[in-house]
């Protein structure tokens, strides 16, 4: 190796045909031209066993010209040499450089030429390690689809070398000369990688595509082996008769189309679809009541009108044997437990279950699936869930089936219709498989946050379930048995590892929280285990040492900040022309300050706070009773007529809608015409008419715990 120390070499030049010798590549080579047989003597006996490897330009060139032969080649040392009995040589020779021919020193006996030893050079911001790896498992895919053994190939690339694994590598893959020519001739050691990194990719494209293609080649009766894979697998099948039928009839016609045609395709796809639907199988569910009443009480809190209504389903499938299947849609607002209570149901009748959403679906065909004379048709949700199943009596869930839109393409409320019709479901019809799907054992749940979005025929094929949202109570029950163990072993804890008092878990339910559900309660204490973790790591403290963590309040606000929510709304003192009501919201129930002050004006009611056109027509009605109540009274209404009346209802950003404030604005007029001051420990809630009656509203429990959490004792 003393010799390539230099930055020049001299060394006899051995021209190569339909070969490229790439340095570390341990090449065999057979020399058999007069001029090559005296240069491997020569370099055998002057230099040290070195020789100059250079492809020729010309495959087919006897005695190459220097002009036609590549200036870039590699220098290589000749590890082994045995003479042949034609008196030609087989060597094996080791790449060591690439060099580059200066000049031809001696062109009489054999090529001797100076060389200049080229150098690789390449950018340190790439990232070679990754593009080593890369190219190390692509040429391990390479000679797995060729199918070539090649000892010990593989440990001799490593990723760290990535200019040797690259010269390698594309020393063995058969591309063209120039190529690879070119390969020899790029210094760049990253550019070249990526180089044959494109080449090697573009050959696995090519080989995976032929190892894909090769077996309908093998086939060339490949219709008639599908005819009989079909055939075998509709006999195994257990179908029903008409099903059977139409299957017999599909490949029929699939035995009469030419092979590989478009319409083999649409057909195979259809017999596939056939063939997948489980339509005799039935997975055998739970009948034992007090196990059911334990797994649904294991998996939620509360909720006993639901669970009831699962274990009166379930006392029925055991007195009838062939019962209709159960259509339920829970309504309630978001975070209550809706979706998970349905996995619950699904657990304790140990069923399958299929999960559907349904938010912003406009495709009729969605539901019932496309016609098959459409290209890319396909079946619709139901009979999918049905597939993924593997039963024909799942528990299905319809998610958020008050989003459903409709346009131009269809109605999908209205594809629901039949599918959740007790008395039509047997014979529900996609449009897809064209055939009737007996619907009737599968367990219906749809689920929505409003009924007034759900179409009234659709609406009265269910029974309607509400869960309302929880009590502060329940909610800190909730999250004692089931959030704080959920989030602690999500978060690297025991179960018992992390300690929250109640007065913090209230803390956290009243004053960071404000919703009818669990999910932001949730996502709160996941935040404090995640503190709480990052907290243990920084200090790189064992955690055996540290023993149980303790949250307290100081603890809740470093780790949550300040409250994002204040209760203290009400007025502590009783004031004129102020009344508190009670409103309900998506989030739950909140309390509704009614405010009332008289101006110089021309007898005017005057309405600020964002009202929707029913809370303007309410007011107007309260202050008609308002004036009818004073006359009563016989108080003097004329001055009345000087005034302008300005009620407003603070939190002017928030839409608010509804009759049931009227009972509420009325109190407040009455307050500021007769100067008697309203309790403030008093919250009501009520639609008011002319005559001074109070007609039911609803939301009356998220009503009542609002009211509870803002300290009101009395509720009217």
């Amino acid at each position: 190796m003393d010799r390539l120390n230099s930055k020049e070499l001299i060394l006899p030049l051995i021209p190569l045909r339909e070969l490229v010798a790439f340095p570390t590549v341990i090449v065999p080579i057979l020399v058999g031209r007069d001029k090559s047989v005296i240069a491997l003597k020569a370099s055998l006996s002057t230099y040290g066993g070195y020789i100059f490897l250079a492809a020729q330009k010309n495959q087919v060139t006897e005695a190459p010209l220097p002009e036609e032969m590549y200036e870039i080649g590699t220098i290589a040392k000749i590890e082994k040499s045995a003479e042949q009995n034609n008196g030609s040589y087989r060597i094996v020779v080791q790449g060591l450089k690439r060099g580059q021919v200066l000049n031809y020193v001696d062109n009489s006996d054999f090529h001797l030429v100076r060389l200049d030893i080229l150098e690789e050079h390449t950018d340190s911001s790439k990232d070679l390690l990754e593009l080593s790896r890369n190219l190390i498992a692509l040429f391990e895919e390479y000679i797995n689809l060729k199918r070539v053994r090649l000892p010990g190939i593989m440990t001799r690339l490593r990723p760290s070398q990535l200019a040797d694994a690259a010269d390698i590598i594309i020393s063995i893959i058969n591309i063209p000369l120039k190529i690879k020519q070119s390969l020899l001739e790029e210094l760049n050691t990253y550019a070249r990688a990526v180089r044959v990194y494109n080449v090697l990719k573009k050959e696995v494209l090519q080989l995976r595509s032929q190892r894909d293609i090769e077996p309908k080649l093998k086939r060339e009766e490949g219709q008639e082996t599908d005819y009989e894979e079909y055939r075998k697998k509709i006999m195994a099948a257990q179908l029903p008769e008409y099903v059977k039928i139409r299957a017999e009839e599909e490949l029929e016609r699939l035995a009469a189309m030419p092979p590989f045609s478009a319409e083999g395709t649409v057909s195979r796809y259809y017999l596939d679809w056939l063939l997948a639907i489980p339509w005799k199988k039935f997975k055998k569910e739970n009948k034992d009541i007090r196990l059911a009443a334990q797994i649904l009480d294991e998996d939620h809190y509360g909720l006993r009108k639901v669970k009831e209504r699962i274990l009166d389903y379930l006392a029925v499938r055991l007195l009838v044997k062939k019962s209709e299947g159960e259509i339920l849609c829970f309504v309630g607002p978001p975070g209550v437990g809706k979706s998970s209570l349905s996995k619950s149901i699904a657990r304790a009748l140990d069923r399958k279950f299929v999960r559907v959403s349904l938010g912003g679906v406009k495709d009729e065909a969605e539901i019932r699936g496309h016609r098959r004379t459409y290209i890319g048709s396909y079946p619709g949700q139901i009979i999918k869930g049905l597939r993924k199943a593997a039963s024909m009596n799942p528990v299905f869930l319809l998610d958020e089936i008050d989003k459903l839109n409709s346009d131009f393409r269809g109605d999908p409320a209205s594809a629901l219709l039949e599918a959740l019709d007790p008395e039509q479901n047997a014979e529900f019809t996609d449009h897809y498989l064209d055939l009737e799907l007996d619907l009737s054992q599968v367990f219906f749940i749809t689920t929505a946050n409003f009924t007034d979005n759900i179409p009234p025929a659709l609406l009265d094929r269910m029974e309607v379930i509400e869960l309302p949202g929880y009590t502060e109570r329940e909610k800190l029950q909730i999250a004692k048995i089931f959030l704080l163990k959920k989030q602690a072993e999500k978060n690297g804890f025991s179960p018992d590892e992390i300690q929250i008092s109640d007065d913090v878990l209230l803390s956290i339910i009243n004053e960071y929280t404000r919703e009818a559900g669990v999910r932001n309660l949730e996502r709160e204490i996941a935040i404090i285990m995640r503190k709480t973790a990052r907290n243990i790591v920084e200090t790189g403290k064992k955690r055996k040492e540290k023993g149980n963590k303790i949250i307290d309040q100081a603890l809740l606000r470093k780790y949550l900040g300040i409250a994002k929510y204040n209760n203290q709304k009400i007025f502590h003192s009783n004031e004129i022309g102020v009344a508190i009501g009670l409103a309900w919201t998506a989030a739950g129930g909140d309390i509704l300050v009614v405010e009332s002050r008289m101006l110089k004006g021309k007898g005017e009611l005057i309405l600020t706070g964002r009202l929707g056109e029913v809370m303007k027509e309410s007011s107007s009605a309260a202050f008609s009773y308002t004036k009818l109540k004073l006359f009563e009274l016989e108080m003097d209404t004329e001055e009345l007529k000087n005034y302008d009346i300005h009620l407003h209802i603070p939190e002017g950003a928030v839409p608010k809608e509804g009759p049931s404030a009227g009972v509420t604005l009325a109190v407040s007029l009455l307050s500021l015409l007769t100067g008697i001051p309203v309790r403030s420990d008093y919250a009501m809630t009520g639609e008011i008419t002319l005559r001074g009656k109070i007609l039911p509203v609803g939301g009356i429990k998220e009503k009542i715990i609002a009211a509870h959490r803002y300290g009101i004792k009395h509720i009217l």
